[in-house]
């Protein structure tokens, strides 16, 4: 018979000390913010200096057309896991602003640079489009996503988060970006008197906005993915935790390479790239992000039986949760019965949930550190106080979701099969307790048992 483990508790606490000012969370925020807001207001005035006001306003006005797409397909991505919204706002201000002014100061000042050291400026354009612009600029970028990796390390558990902290950074530098080529092209309309569709702003437009708004996403989830696949290393292997990023890194910069190079193959070294690398990646790239969500949705339905066997969830939630039309049936069934505000308490129920078996996935794994058993605490106490709004709301989505029933007769339970509990999923085993002294991750390892509902 498995036994349980006593209710964890939390490390006796250190003795408090004041920390320094530069340590509370207030000032380092306030820092942060500041740097953005200055990079902002610098990079505001140096790419209206180029456009002009006018030019500045049609660039603004073409280049925000991609941008809500782009992050709705990013949010879309993380609706398994959503991170916090504070992260994604961090990363597009950090692309559109800090980014975007380092790759303009640092490419013009290269560029400068080597057009005086070898009196060739058509060279040294090239030169900086091709080399310094790709290490400059991804560079550039990757930084928000090590800023998040280090410092957001809870939000940042696997490959779809590096690719969403990549994607949404990229958005708001392609975003800067844009302005400042369409409001560019639009001056030289002015001067040239180019109008309608043979104009050089219409043919930026279509080149930057309507056949590679993805191209920047693209380059900079690379890296996104190198440092994805490095938060899925165990702590042992700090090479591999170190080399996967830089790897990631180094191909975004290849391609990144390959992409602004690709006018120097021909008349139409473009199209062949485009048509011959970029639909491809990209196309590999989407496949890639699907199928890493559908193996987290595989991973929640496997870990959070051993949940309902310890009486922390009913036994349809794991297939409810485990499904995203399901998660949506169940927060529209709230929104209906109880209102937004009940579907928002399931939303974040989900969202623990989720939290919760990607914990227990990484422990089995021997992933997680010392601090598991009170992340799994704090994560089953959240769900436990929003079980009286979700619960209900979850198992009506799972049976409206559940399989069907067996063809053969005298099988009465709806969506269950022989030898396994409801909605076909197998009973979870008992699971021994860890031995004491001896806390490594989940396995064999059986959760607490909830509180008394009249207690809690």
């Amino acid at each position: 018979m498995a036994t349980c483990p006593p209710y964890p508790t939390r490390p006796p606490a250190r003795p408090r000390t004041h920390p320094h000012w530069w340590q509370r969370p207030w000032v380092r925020y306030g820092a942060l913010v500041t740097l953005l807001a200055l990079s902002g207001l610098v990079i505001l005035a140096l790419v209206r200096e180029q456009t002009g006001t006018q030019g500045f306003l049609v660039g603004l006005g073409l280049a925000v057309l991609p941008v809500p797409l782009l992050l709705a397909a990013f949010r879309w991505l993380d609706r398994v896991e959503p991170g916090p919204w504070r992260n994604l706002l961090f990363c597009f201000a950090w692309g559109a602003c800090a980014a975007a002014l380092i790759a303009i100061v640092a490419n013009s000042f290269a560029t400068r640079w080597i057009a005086t050291a070898t009196a060739d400026p058509s060279g040294a354009d090239t030169l900086g489009a091709t080399v310094i612009a790709p290490v400059v600029e991804e560079s550039a970028k990757a930084a928000a996503i090590l800023l998040v990796f280090l410092f957001r390390r809870r939000d940042f558990s696997g490959i779809v988060d590096g690719v969403v902290t990549a994607g949404v950074t990229a958005t708001g530098f392609a975003f800067t970006e844009n302005i400042l080529y369409l409001g560019t092209a639009f001056g030289t309309d002015q001067l040239t008197g180019g109008s309608g569709i043979a104009s050089v702003t219409a043919a930026t437009f279509f080149v930057r906005i309507v056949m590679s708004p993805f191209a920047h996403p693209l380059f900079t989830v690379l890296t996104g993915i190198g440092f994805g696949i490095a938060a899925l290393s165990a702590g042992r292997h700090r090479l591999r935790r170190a080399l996967l990023p830089l790897a990631g890194l180094l191909l975004a910069m290849g391609v990144h390479a390959l992409w602004n190079g690709s006018a120097a193959f021909g008349e139409y070294g473009f199209f062949a790239v485009y048509a011959a690398f970029m639909v491809p990646s990209f196309g590999l790239l989407t496949w890639l992000a699907i199928w890493t969500r559908q193996r987290e949705l595989g991973a929640v339905r496997a870990e959070l039986p051993v949940y309902v066997l310890a009486g922390w969830l009913s036994p349809g939630e794991p297939h409810a949760l485990g499904s995203m039309r399901a998660r949506r049936i169940a927060r529209q069934h709230a929104r209906r019965h109880a209102g937004k505000e009940a579907a928002r308490t399931v939303a974040r129920y989900e969202a623990y949930a989720t939290s919760l078996a990607f914990l227990r996935h990484r422990g089995r794994r021997g992933r997680v550190g010392a601090d598991f058993a009170v992340r799994e605490r704090e994560l089953l106490e959240a769900l436990w106080q929003r079980r009286a709004v979700a619960r209900p709301a979850l198992d009506y989505a799972a049976r409206a979701t559940a399989p069907p029933p067996p063809p053969w007769p005298g099988y009465a339970t709806y969506g269950a099969y022989p030898g396994r509990g409801p909605y076909g999923y197998a009973p979870a085993a008992p699971l021994l307790a860890p031995s004491p002294g001896q806390y490594h991750a989940p396995h064999g390892y059986l959760p607490y048992a909830p509180p008394h509902p009249h207690r809690g």
